[in-house]
């Protein structure tokens, strides 16, 4: 699909995940971490609107009222509820700007952000990434109104698998080498040599997630960090968030989208849980530069169903220059966001490279991410 033919079908796309929704599901906020969905609505066409009519053309007649609203940074999300239109009046809003932005692309052809399909792709991106949130948030409306639960449980509980591959020690290029790498946190391309390590074939799965619960992986002290400790003392969890007791024994998901096949990739845990898993295994979670260095590879085998919580905090690469903006990257290189890699089955095409770099607090767990282990060489 062309370039202005795909972002067509993201902005249908994010208006249609408000489409079967009351107007109160549209306002609410679903989860604590989240926006409301009519938020992230208006706010993924504002971010078109500014880029397209405020920085490319100098207009800001159409955007300049909504900078409070959709700026996150002006807008903190307990007051986002109260301060939206209405559900209609959005709708027509987020039709009125399309239509703006579209009778702007051809006058923007010089522009530097324009160079080889840059703003296209960049808001391609953007309207892809919120795309994934609002389905986040459909995700909590469902398992907040399933009334059913399944007649089968989930009861297995297996070890996890030995199966794992090695990775010579290597110098790669990391980063973002393609079109496609739009954000700054994926450059510049650099060099590096990665150790050797071994790194598991697929991601953990429920049954294995079963077995360090059945281990008391949630009540051992010695499996969790200071930190980890800390967010467990504190949520209280026992279990993935999705996941509910069975009254016939065992477990099932709260979300009727997504039952717990024994061999489905777990998700629904925080870094700290992902942690802790490692530990009980005798394992390590990967430095996203194994992870990347095995997916260029063709070593990664079950990629793309869930995000995969890496072992390292987000940092700027050598040689980092933030753009096209400052606010993408830089304020979450505090040390407290970790870096996932991946994709989740909430992904958007664009979205799914090697060098993409997600990141989120460490604790964490409504995102769809889970874990992959991996091993130091042997000496």
């Amino acid at each position: 699909m062309s370039g202005a033919g795909r972002l067509q079908a993201l902005r249908d796309a994010c208006r249609a995940a408000l489409a079967d929704l009351d107007e109160a599901d549209r306002r609410a906020r679903h989860h604590p971490e989240l926006s409301p969905l009519a938020w992230h609505l208006g706010h993924v066409f504002f971010v078109e609107s500014y880029w397209v009519q405020e920085v490319v053309l100098g207009r800001d007649d159409q955007t300049r009222s909504w900078h409070t609203l959709y700026f996150p940074e002006l807008c903190p999300k307990g007051e986002r509820p109260a301060r939206l239109p209405d559900g209609e009046a959005l709708l027509a809003w987020t039709r009125e700007m399309a239509a703006a932005n579209d009778a702007c692309w051809p006058e923007t052809g010089a522009h530097p952000l324009l160079r080889d399909g840059y703003l296209r792709r960049f808001l391609a991106q953007h309207y892809a990434q919120h795309l994934e949130t609002m389905r986040l948030a459909r995700r909590q409306i469902r398992m907040r109104d399933a009334s059913t639960v399944p007649p089968a449980p989930l009861t297995e509980a297996r070890p996890p698998a030995a199966e794992a591959v090695d990775i010579p020690a290597a110098g790669i290029d990391l980063g973002g080498t393609g079109e496609d790498a739009v954000y700054d946190n994926e450059h510049p391309v650099h060099r590096r040599r990665i150790p050797g390590c071994r790194i598991a074939a697929a991601p953990v799965t429920n049954a294995e997630w079963l077995a360090f619960m059945a281990d008391g992986g949630y009540r051992r002290p010695e499996l969790w960090t200071p930190a980890g400790h800390d967010w467990l003392a504190t949520a209280g969890a026992r279990a993935p968030e999705h996941w509910r007791p069975h009254p016939d024994g065992g477990w099932y998901s709260a979300d009727p989208e997504d039952a717990l096949s024994p061999d489905a990739p777990v998700h629904g845990i925080c870094a700290h849980e992902a942690d802790a898993f490692a530990r009980w295994a005798g394992a390590r979670l990967p430095h996203e530069h194994e992870w990347e260095s095995a997916a260029r590879q063709g070593h990664l085998a079950g990629d793309g169903r869930v995000w995969e919580w890496c072992g390292n905090a987000l940092y700027p690469y050598p040689g980092f220059t933030a753009f096209p903006y400052e606010g993408y990257s830089t304020p979450w290189f505090d040390g407290a966001h970790r870096v996932l890699r991946g994709a989740s089955r909430l992904t958007e095409p664009e979205i799914r490279r090697p060098s993409f770099r997600n990141f989120y607090p460490e604790g964490h767990r409504h995102v769809v991410a889970g874990l992959r282990l991996a091993w130091d060489a042997a000496p």
